[in-house]
């Protein structure tokens, strides 16, 4: 059986994910490398970033266009939650707001612990010399 994997993948569609969630990645290594910010608050930074450009409906439009190279990086979980924020309010109202941004981010943050606990049988952890 031949496959024709001109077909099988959209490489238009892989080209614009890869140039997105690259250019996240470097916008987080410029950070790292020229501020005196920490992990932390870049981690921080993002999300939020990514909630508040969910929020306001701008993401969406970098979500249709670059796919899973949006939404894989830190601004898509911002994104994820601020989406099941707004979708758990309209439905639910008030209470919505609260469990809303949590039921969307569910599966990320289960897999995150999940692979976490895994990762922290299998690493052996360094403490960093300042």
């Amino acid at each position: 059986m031949n496959i024709d994997w001109a077909n099988v993948f959209d490489w238009m569609q892989l080209l614009k994910c890869f140039a997105v969630g690259g250019v996240i990645c470097v916008i987080g290594q410029i950070l790292i490398d020229k501020t005196k910010l920490t992990p932390a608050r870049i981690l921080v930074i993002f999300v939020t970033t990514g909630a508040v450009l969910g929020g306001l409906g701008i993401y969406k439009y970098v979500v249709d266009f670059a796919g899973a190279g949006a939404t894989v990086p830190l601004t898509g979980f911002g994104y994820n939650l601020a989406k099941g924020t707004i979708e758990g309010a309209q439905q639910n109202g008030l209470i919505g707001v609260f469990t809303g941004g949590v039921k969307a981010a569910a599966g990320g943050i289960a897999a995150a612990v999940f692979f976490g606990y895994i990762a922290s049988l299998i690493a052996k952890p360094k403490i960093k010399k300042q």
